[in-house]
């Protein structure tokens, strides 16, 4: 509401008069006596008006009309003149005697508020109603000073007044209250005219002014009750109406009470009164005002949701059921396809926790009404195959089973080795990483199996130390030694050992490979005591005898040659020519394959 100027506070009727100034691309002139300035076919300077569908001239907003739905609407554009005064004035009949109406006009500054340096003229207008003879001013009032905004703003002013008895006509006039120069031009649109009246509101004996029903509730019936506010109207006279589309009215025979009862509504149905404060103006459009409208909607039942496809999905997959619906229709999930227990309301998708069936009923946002049906709806939850990823460790030169052994092999539809078997084990003989998928349908997991290999030992050289043999190996692992194959220690050196001719065995003690070698072993004895005690008796080389080449000197002290053998096993018991010998040191030569050993030993008696 602007200062000096009024809109109705109550309801108002439908216009009665109304200027929308046509539509057209050329310019046109106002008709003869309704205005004072000149008409301008092109833009118009001050004291000029035209009537145009544009405003593209010195600089103005360049708009189009405000007319709702116009192509090419026109609209009043005024430069005032250079003195303030009348710029328009049209006679309005029809009107009803002692009849409150509201006239109102839509107005806009076309200057725009940088124009003239940003100190333009404002628009300031002043409305008069006057009686047809133009003697009696019935109502005023000025709109104030109206400045140049920075985009185009198109603001309504509305005054309000009342016809006196036997006054059935009026003249409008618009006078400008600011002088012509750099600013003061206006554009105008859409002068109506409608009768205004009391705030009348419609409601029920709820207090509201809608009812929704679903239409399988129906028939529906209520008693509405219209309440005005008295701010105009001393009296009340009603005429009921209902429409089916809250634009078109037909009045309802006889219904002229305050009250009015509507009987078994089955289909969505708007309610108002005509309202008068003289019974004679009830039906004269031009006389009454309307209420507020009473709505009755029959809300139809919505089909039921749209199935987006069922499940059949990983265990541990938080894909949700879901369901499409118009924009304005929620859902509910349940466990039944009627009745039941309500799963989760108003969401499109569910995420239930067991595989099992659902149902999903479509919900109207507006009173609630539940499809017919429900969707059925299916979710199957796949066991997901359970597997342990494993490092194995196997023989050289052999084969060996590796297994995808999940825990739940019930639940597994499926293998796929990545040497492209696709059975549960597969037999290979390499080391390296094996994958397994495991899979129930379209769940699977993916199993590792490092697998390493065990080197056989790698004999590198086999000594004779004293009475010990003594294994080394160019590796090293879990070994076990052997000089029979049967009899196996961890320690590679064995102790008093007599000469001879040995095979060597060695393997891994988790494998059953053997790797073998021969070796000789023999030793000089530090001394013998030839007493028939059966323990070293004799000065013997053992194991001399399987050397390829050999030969044995003994000498005495005094370097005499007591025995001499050669690619033979050696053997002497103490004797010269059948004579025993002395204890004593005796000195010795060995010639092995080359090798010459000397020292000497002791014969003790």
């Amino acid at each position: 509401m602007n200062a000096q100027l009024g809109f109705c506070t109550g309801n108002s009727g439908d216009p009665i008069f109304t200027e929308t100034f046509g539509a057209g691309t050329t310019n046109v002139e106002l008709p003869p006596g309704t205005t004072t300035y000149t008409f301008a076919n092109t833009s118009p300077n001050d004291g000029f008006y035209t009537v145009s569908s544009n405003s593209n001239w010195f600089g103005w907003h360049n708009i189009t009309d405000h007319t709702n739905g116009d192509t090419n609407g026109r609209m009043l554009i005024v430069n005032a003149d250079f003195t303030a005064g009348e710029f328009y004035r049209t006679a309005i009949s029809g009107l009803c005697e002692n009849t409150t109406y509201e006239f109102s006009s839509w107005m806009m500054n076309l200057l725009p508020a940088s124009g003239c340096g940003g100190v333009g003229i404002p628009i300031n207008v002043k409305f008069e109603i006057w009686d047809n003879t133009d003697t009696n001013l019935l109502a005023s009032g000025d709109t104030g000073d109206i400045t140049g905004t920075s985009s185009p703003n198109w603001q309504q002013y509305a005054l309000v007044f009342q016809t006196l008895p036997s006054q059935t006509s009026v003249i409008l006039k618009m006078i400008n209250n600011g002088v012509g120069g750099c600013g003061n031009d206006l554009a105008l649109d859409d002068i109506v005219f409608k009768s205004c009246g009391d705030s009348v509101v419609i409601e029920d004996s709820s207090s509201t002014n809608i009812t929704n029903i679903c239409e399988d509730e129906g028939p529906f019936t209520t008693t509405l009750t219209a309440t005005p506010d008295f701010t105009i109207f001393s009296s009340h006279f009603y005429q009921w109406q209902e429409s089916t589309d809250g634009i078109n009215w037909v009045d309802i025979p006889g219904e002229t009470n305050t009250s009015y009862t509507a009987l078994a509504i089955t289909a969505t149905t708007f309610y108002r009164v005509k309202v008068a404060e003289d019974i004679i103006n009830v039906n004269n459009d031009s006389c009454n005002s309307t209420s507020e409208i009473y709505e009755i909607r029959i809300v139809e039942l919505p089909k039921a949701p749209l199935s987006n496809g069922d499940l059949i999905i990983c265990e541990n997959d938080d894909t949700a059921l879901t369901v499409t619906t118009p924009i304005d229709i929620t859902v509910n999930w349940y466990d039944a396809p009627t009745g039941g227990n309500l799963l989760l309301a108003n969401s499109n998708s569910y995420k239930p926790n067991t595989t099992g069936i659902y149902y999903a009923e479509a919900v109207t946002q507006v009173a609630n009404c539940s499809s017919d049906t429900r969707t059925t709806m299916q979710i199957e939850y796949l066991e997901t195959p359970e597997v342990t990823d494993e490092t194995i460790t196997f023989c050289e030169n052999t084969n060996i089973n590796i297994h995808a052994n999940p825990t739940n092999p019930t639940a597994v539809t499926s293998y796929l080795w990545n040497t492209g078997a696709d059975t549960e084990s597969i037999e290979v003989s390499n080391s390296g990483t094996y994958t397994v998928e495991v899979a129930n349908n379209s769940c699977s997991v993916i199993k590792f199996i490092t697998l390493t290999q065990i080197e056989n030992p790698i004999i590198d050289v086999v000594e004779s130390e004293g009475t010990s043999i003594i294994i080394t190996t160019t590796n090293t692992g879990n070994f076990l030694y052997s000089l029979d194959g049967f009899n196996y220690q961890s320690n590679p050196v064995f102790s008093n050992i007599e000469g001879g001719q040995y095979t060597i065995y060695v393997k891994h003690q988790d494998c059953n490979q053997v790797t073998t070698t021969q070796h000789i072993h023999f030793h000089i004895p530090k001394f013998f005591t030839p007493n028939n005690d059966n323990a070293n008796d004799t000065f013997n080389l053992k194991g001399i005898e399987f050397y390829n080449s050999s030969q044995v000197s003994i000498f005495d002290r005094y370097g005499k040659l007591l025995k001499i053998a050669i690619n033979s096993a050696f053997s002497w018991d103490g004797t010269f020519n059948n004579q025993q010998l002395p204890s004593g040191d005796y000195w010795y030569i060995v010639i092995v394959e080359n090798q010459k050993f000397t020292g000497h030993f002791t014969l003790k008696r």
